[in-house]
């Protein structure tokens, strides 16, 4: 799945997004794209869209929407 993600501007940005992803019970792997401002997602099973949006907000960001 992919996150849209606001407020990341560099390496270390991608770094905290991905760390708070992949802390998530379920989430098998995750990768930021900074130009794109997105977060790709594979988890273990379904995870509520308020459960990664809680994640991104306690790591300083801004979830926008899920696809």
């Amino acid at each position: 799945m992919k996150l849209y993600v606001e407020g990341m501007t560099c390496e270390h940005c991608k770094m905290h997004v991905e760390k708070a992803l992949k802390s998530l019970k379920g989430v098998k792997s995750a990768s930021v794209d900074l130009e794109k401002g997105t977060a790709e997602v594979k988890t273990k099973k379904e995870i509520p869209f308020d459960i990664f949006r809680q994640a991104i907000e306690d790591a300083g960001y801004k979830l926008t929407k899920i696809e």
